[in-house]
């Protein structure tokens, strides 16, 4: 329902679609490099034996590195159960073995607000194309599939590759919060990164020219990045 515009006549945002978002469903995701699977507790042991010796990629996530498997195992049967965050474990197709999780998390559907967070890819995993195509492929859902207008990521505020990662899919800086959290009992300032509906084209385009296979030399390496590919 369009609302009355001569109730006020102070400057006020631009009218937008107000029809809530549909929540994702949990199902497989399928890409050339990689297969998203609803994360479920069968994965723990795999999930398990992809973590060893990989202690610094925990260093910014609110939990981990686990003990033991168990420990894990618990874990990741609690993660798999939540709507919110909604986690997927991440096959790549060239190993065929789970390689770490993603989430859709903080869904707003009145809001057209979703974040793409609470990622965590083994040592294995990272910089890797599979890598790539798995953050676009949730991207690509919300954006295209559900119809969100705000993609946010947000991380801790010293996690440099955390905020390369962002600036490299074509989030935008929008600032930082600070003494936002109190993970592991430590003050976290969380930096924020948004990506909206009429800047998503140019990004998913060029993210779909970087993932073309033509984009890579025999050697595995990318022929053009994917800042030069969004021009």
């Amino acid at each position: 329902m369009r609302h009355d515009r001569r109730m006020t006549t102070l400057p006020v945002g631009p009218e937008v679609d107000p029809t809530p978002r549909p929540l994702p469903a949990r199902v497989p995701i399928r890409g050339q490099y990689v297969v998203l699977e609803p994360l479920h507790r069968r994965h723990a042991e795999e999930l398990w034996q992809a973590a060893q010796a990989s202690d610094d990629s925990w260093a910014y996530l609110p939990y981990g590195p686990f003990p033991t498997q168990a420990a894990m195992t618990s874990f990741v049967s609690e993660l798999a159960v939540q709507h919110d965050p909604m986690a997927w474990a991440v096959r790549p197709v060239a190993t065929g073995e789970i390689s770490g999780w993603l989430t859709l998390m903080d869904m707003q559907p009145k809001n057209a607000a979703i974040e793409l967070g609470g990622i965590w890819f083994s040592p294995r995993m990272q910089r890797t194309r599979a890598s790539t195509e798995a953050m676009f492929l949730l991207l690509k859902l919300a954006a295209d599939d559900l119809g969100y207008r705000r993609l946010v990521w947000k991380c801790n505020a010293l996690n440099a590759p955390s905020r390369r990662a962002a600036e490299r899919l074509g989030f935008t800086y929008e600032g930082t919060l600070r003494a936002h959290m109190v993970p592991k009992g430590r003050r976290r300032d969380s930096a924020y990164f948004s990506i909206l509906d009429d800047e998503w084209p140019r990004c998913r385009d060029a993210l779909i020219r970087w993932l073309d296979p033509a984009n890579f030399a025999p050697d595995g390496t990318a022929l053009h990045g994917l800042a030069e590919l969004r021009g």
